[in-house]
């Protein structure tokens, strides 16, 4: 099957970054924005996060669950920033039960890209959340800006990284 070369772009931004900028509100509707890294798992077609209950962010996403997720290439010296691909996603955020087969989904997604983070996963205070994109704005450089559906966004995480 073909893929449009934007959907390509997108999906190897967000198949070969593994940290994003995650936007949540506080408990006084004030935004607040934390780095998190983040895997995709294919198979249920979402981001995965797995953060700690002490965190801020991770009350907030119990709070409000709808939150933002920007993941952006790397800045490269010398180059202009003005166009670095980036993708600001629009995501609704669920807390996953402990052990039942979403979680057991989103654990072997997150440790396939984290292996190190095993020891953390069987830490009663880290919790995985699934975060469901509804809507995104993409830009793959310059003059390279759109819109991009629920639909398409399912695509690109079930494909191939």
């Amino acid at each position: 099957m073909h893929e449009p070369r934007l959907s390509a772009a997108l999906r190897t931004l967000l198949h070969g970054q593994r940290v994003g900028a995650l936007g949540t509100l506080g408990p006084d509707g004030r935004p607040q924005v934390s780095m998190v890294p983040f895997a995709i798992d294919r198979a249920l077609g979402c981001l995965v996060l797995h953060v700690s209950a002490l965190a801020a962010h991770t009350r907030n996403l119990q709070m409000a669950p709808d939150v933002s997720l920007m993941v952006m290439q790397p800045e490269v010296p010398g180059e202009p920033v003005h166009a670095l691909p980036r993708v600001s996603l629009e995501a609704n955020a669920e807390l996953i039960a402990p052990e039942g087969p979403r979680w057991q989904s989103l654990r072997t997604a997150y440790l396939a890209r984290f292996p190190e983070a095993e020891p953390m996963t069987q830490l009663g205070d880290f919790r995985f959340f699934a975060l469901q994109p509804v809507a995104a704005r993409h830009v793959a450089g310059f003059g390279a800006a759109r819109s991009v559906d629920a639909e398409e966004l399912a695509r690109v995480l079930a494909a191939e990284g």
